[in-house]
């Protein structure tokens, strides 16, 4: 999986970052994975919608239009949810907690 580094346009470290951009990455996510650190995230593109069906953690979701703008935020998604934001092109999967430890807000540009 490839894997690239995230900042905000202030040039700050967000996170290293999963891509998951074929099918089965995107389909796989962080199923069966071991739960994200603070300094990790995973990005699934295209996507505009999660569910955290089979996860045993909760997660932060920031949901990014094609140009990296975020759109919406969802703090703590429980495991068995699921959230979605129309007009996303992008979601970007943080551990529960890094929305706030990384100061990201609705209209930053990552």
């Amino acid at each position: 999986m490839k894997c690239v580094r995230l900042s905000n346009q202030n040039g700050r470290l967000i996170a290293q970052v999963f891509i998951a951009n074929t099918p089965w990455l995107r389909l796989r996510g962080l199923l069966g994975r071991p739960s994200l650190n603070n300094d990790q995230a995973m990005l699934i593109s295209p996507c505009y919608s999660v569910h955290t069906i089979g996860m045993r953690y909760s997660l932060d979701i920031v949901y990014l239009n094609s140009q990296n703008q975020v759109l919406r935020i969802k703090k703590n998604l429980k495991p068995f949810r699921a959230s979605a934001c129309k007009g996303a092109a992008k979601v970007l999967e943080l551990a529960a907690g890094g929305i706030k430890n990384k100061n990201i807000n609705i209209g930053d540009i990552l």
